[in-house]
C-alpha cells in the first residue's frame, strides 16, 4: 500500500518543526519528512511526493517587512533550480490535486500573504486578509478556548463538537478583512471555522485576555471552501498529549491533546481520499 507522507517545511526562522511532524507521525501518518526550504528549491524535495504539507510557526525572515511576507514573496516568485519551474506552480499543482495544507500560526500569517486563504473564489494567490499586530501592542503567549463551528467544511476540525484548548504565542494575529463583504462571504460559508471563546465554549469573544489579539468576529482559524487548506493562530502541534497541558498535574485528561484530532483527521482524509 502507498505510504501517507506528510511534509513539514522549515528554514528561514522556522521553529515547532519537530513537533509538527511528531503530530503526523502520531496522527497515523507513515512519514513526516522535515525539509528545509532550500531543499524545495533546489529541487532536491518536491511537493508533489506528498499528501499533507506543514507550514509552521516562528518568525520568517525575522518578520521583516511583516510576518512572512517576505517568504511569501519567495514562493511566489522564486525558480526551482536548474528548471523553469517556479516554486509557487508546484504549490498550486498540490492544492488542484486536492491534497491537505495546514499553517500554524507564521504558517497561518504566510497562507494568507500568498493568498492561499480563504481563496473564496478558488484563487489561491490572491490576498484578501491579513493578520496584523495585536491589539494588546504586545506579544502574546497563553492558552486559548476555541469555539468549533461542526457547520464548517474544514477537514481538520471533523468530529470537534464544541471546542478544543490550545496555546497561542504571537504577535501579530489579528485577523482582518480587506472588505466587510469579503467577512460576510467567510462567515456565510462557514470558513471561520475556530474562535476565541471564554471557557464554556458557549460564544465567541472579543474580550481580552480570552481573544488574544482583537482578531475581528474573533477568528482564530480559517479554511478555504474545499475545507482542505487550513490556518490557524494557535498551536496544534503543542497540545498531542496530555502532558503538555499546563494543568496536567492537576487534572484527569485523557492521554490524547486537543490538538491531535487536526493530525488524526488529516491522515484519515489521506487515506480515504488520495491513496
Amino acid at each position: 500500500m502507498t505510504p501517507t507522507r506528510a511534509l513539514v517545511i522549515t528554514g528561514n526562522g522556522t521553529n515547532c518543526e519537530m513537533e509538527a511532524a511528531h503530530a503526523c507521525k502520531l496522527g497515523g501518518f507513515d512519514e513526516a519528512r522535515i525539509a528545509h526550504i532550500a531543499e524545495l528549491l533546489s529541487g532536491e524535495v518536491r511537493l508533489d511526493d506528498y499528501h499533507f504539507l506543514n507550514l509552521t510557526g516562528g518568525f520568517l525572515d525575522g518578520d521583516d517587512l511583516g510576518s512572512a511576507k517576505a517568504q511569501a514573496n519567495r514562493l511566489k516568485n522564486a525558480n526551482v533550480s536548474g528548471s523553469n519551474e517556479k516554486l509557487v506552480e508546484q504549490f498550486t499543482r498540490f492544492i488542484k490535486a486536492g491534497k491537505l495544507v495546514l499553517g500554524v500560526c507564521n504558517g497561518f500569517q504566510l497562507m494568507v500573504k500568498m493568498g492561499m486563504l480563504p481563496a473564496l473564489d478558488g484563487t489561491t494567490l490572491t490576498q484578501t486578509v491579513t493578520l496584523s499586530h495585536n491589539d494588546s501592542g504586545r506579544f502574546q503567549d497563553r492558552w486559548c478556548y476555541l469555539k468549533a463551528d461542526p457547520q464548517s467544511p474544514c477537514v481538520f476540525t471533523k468530529g470537534i463538537d464544541r471546542g478544543i484548548y490550545l496555546p497561542v504565542r504571537h504577535g501579530e494575529g489579528k485577523f482582518l478583512t480587506d472588505t466587510p463583504q469579503t467577512l460576510e462571504r467567510i462567515e456565510a460559508g462557514h470558513l471561520a471555522v475556530l474562535k476565541y471563546c471564554d471557557a464554556d465554549y458557549s460564544a465567541p469573544t472579543m474580550a481580552f485576555p480570552a481573544n488574544p489579539n482583537g482578531s475581528t468576529n474573533a477568528i482564530a482559524g480559517l479554511c478555504d471552501p474545499s475545507g482542505r487548506l487550513m490556518g490557524l493562530m494557535p498551536h496544534p502541534e503543542a497540545f498531542v498529549h496530555y502532558t503538555q497541558h499546563p494543568r496536567w498535574t492537576r487534572e484527569q485528561l485523557p492521554e490524547a491533546g486537543d490538538g491531535l484530532i487536526l493530525y488524526t483527521n488529516a491522515a484519515e482524509f489521506v487515506r480515504n481520499n488520495l491513496l
